[in-house]
């Protein structure tokens, strides 16, 4: 996956929160509705989250140390899982408090009535922005997969993140219209109440699964299906006549790759052969999953067993 388009989509996304939530304040400020403070919580935990996604990236880059020897790649998915911990706590769980200390005590919205619509509306087109440079950035590196698969498999943390917030965002910002709508049009500040905790809840929900993919690539995936069978069928494409016996890959980063492999070797081959095939084999390698930084390969006799007697 682009770093560079990652990291494009995640300053897009921060500028364009940085501006909502401005302008959220100020019709917080002037209204009181409940849902616009959500919605302002909610842009700038979003900012918040896109400063620390940024900063991820970079340290990430630092390079490998002998008490870090494999580097510093998956700093990125931790930044990331932190995330998710802002968006549940600073998000989610704020908004949910607010919802229900304004269904504890709904007032209608008094002053500045039509300003949260004209607030909301310019917001949603702000973060549609910004939630369609996300879309062509992860169109570039998606292939086939469909959404749901790219989020769940995809080993570069950003651009998932960027898109579950952008869509959480303008759901959010819907939710905001219709129960700040309703309540203009009822003077019923309950709906201004409800509006605000279908946000908590829908934060909450993405939270929880950004927390679980984050998750999974902390405690190590392998490479992808299409990468493990590029890595095999480059071990076993020379002439030497090597083959798997068993192979293990580990992503050290979203662009890191790992490989391990026991593979059979032929028994007649002295020392000076063998390391100049398994020099061949880690090119073959390289040259099919450029990502693959750290190759590990033990070679050893393929024992197959002797045919049925009798």
């Amino acid at each position: 996956m682009s770093a560079e388009g990652s990291t494009k989509a995640v300053i897009t996304a921060l500028g364009a929160n940085l501006g909502i939530a401005a302008t959220k304040f100020v019709a917080w400020a002037l209204t009181g509705s409940s849902s616009m403070l959500a919605e302002s919580i909610h842009s700038v935990a979003d900012s918040g989250n896109q400063v620390l996604l940024l900063v991820g990236g970079k340290r990430a880059k630092r390079e490998a140390t002998p008490e870090h020897p494999f580097g510093f790649g998956r700093e990125r998915y931790v930044y990331a899982f932190v995330v998710s911990i802002v968006l549940f706590s600073l998000g989610g769980l704020f908004a949910l408090y607010e919802a229900w200390h304004k269904l504890s005590d709904p007032h209608p919205i008094d002053s500045w009535r039509w300003v949260p619509i004209v607030v909301l509306l310019a917001a949603m087109a702000m973060e549609a922005t910004a939630l369609r440079t996300a879309v062509k950035e992860s169109n570039r590196v998606r292939g086939k997969a469909n959404w749901v698969q790219f989020v769940r498999r995809s080993k570069s943390p950003e651009l998932p993140v960027i898109l579950l917030e952008d869509t959480g965002a303008l759901l959010g910002l819907v939710f905001a219209l219709i129960g700040v709508g309703l309540t203009l049009i009822t003077g019923n500040g309950v709906w201004d109440g409800l509006g605000t905790a279908a946000i908590g809840l829908l934060l909450v929900t993405i939270a929880v699964v950004l927390a679980m993919e984050m998750k999974s690539l902390l405690i190590g995936e392998s490479a992808t299906a299409e990468h493990v069978r590029l890595i095999r069928a480059a071990i076993e494409a020379g002439d030497d006549g090597e083959t798997v016996i068993h192979m293990r890959t580990l992503h050290l980063g979203p662009e890191e790759i790992l490989v391990a492999a026991k593979i059979a070797i032929d028994p007649t081959e002295n020392t000076v052969d063998l390391v100049r095939a398994i020099n061949r084999v880690e090119g073959r390698i390289r040259a099919a999953v450029p990502i693959v930084q750290l190759i590990y390969l033990e070679p050893d006799i393929l024992r197959i067993a002797p045919p049925p007697t009798g």
